[in-house]
């Protein structure tokens, strides 16, 4: 991981603001991937999630429990200096919470983006998103199908997200949120586990005891 340009407070700070900017076989392929994102009840994943906005680096490493129409839950895991500070989020807000005590931060509206949201989000255009482009890509040697789908913010800004969704699981390798043709925020996926394979492992394991 890169070093941090910001002092911790400032990177906290980054954490809860915005990052803004102003039919064939693939068909076919795409839409089987996104059809298993569009059934499932959820998912935990965990990604180390950048913005580089004006001259400040930001990165860190989250985990996110997603709940599609529901709460999700994200989690900082690094740097040690905001470990463990916690975002809840839904369709209309979102609340920082640390060391158990509970803040509301405002609202996800206009094309403002949080870097807590970025992984909420790209679930969500993979989900429910309008397809653009797809196309099979190699991501650090990783075969993948990279898809990029079209959310209109509120404001009528165009947001686009894509994804490399590794052609051999379907599971997310690196995802990019760009607002009006700047990409805002990257997603480097280090694990991914559907809410129904984590259920399916468990009573695997359990059948063995």
């Amino acid at each position: 991981m890169r070093l941090w340009k910001c002092v911790p407070m400032m990177t906290l700070l980054l954490l809860l603001a915005a990052c803004g900017g102003g039919g064939g076989d693939g068909e076919t392929e795409a839409a089987d991937l996104r059809d298993r994102y569009h059934d499932m009840t959820g998912c935990t994943m965990e990604a180390v999630v950048s913005c580089d906005q004006e001259g400040l680096a930001w990165e860190a490493e989250l985990r996110c429990d997603y709940v599609p129409g529901g709460e999700s839950a994200v989690e900082v895991l690094s740097p040690e200096t905001i470990a463990g500070v916690k975002a809840l989020l839904n369709d209309t807000d979102w609340r920082l919470e640390y060391q158990g005590e509970s803040l509301n931060a405002g609202t996800l509206s206009g094309e403002e983006i949080s870097p807590a949201a970025c992984l909420p989000r790209l679930m969500s255009a993979l989900r429910d998103g309008w397809l653009l482009e797809e196309n099979e890509e190699t991501w650090n040697g990783v075969p993948c199908l990279r898809l990029t789908v079209d959310q209109t913010g509120v404001k009528d800004g165009k947001i686009l997200s894509t994804l490399w969704l590794n052609l051999a699981d379907g599971t997310p390798v690196r995802g990019e949120i760009a607002v009006d043709g700047e990409i805002i925020l990257t997603a480097d996926f280090t694990s991914f586990a559907f809410y129904d394979t984590m259920a399916g492992d468990t009573a695997s394991e359990s059948g063995t005891d």
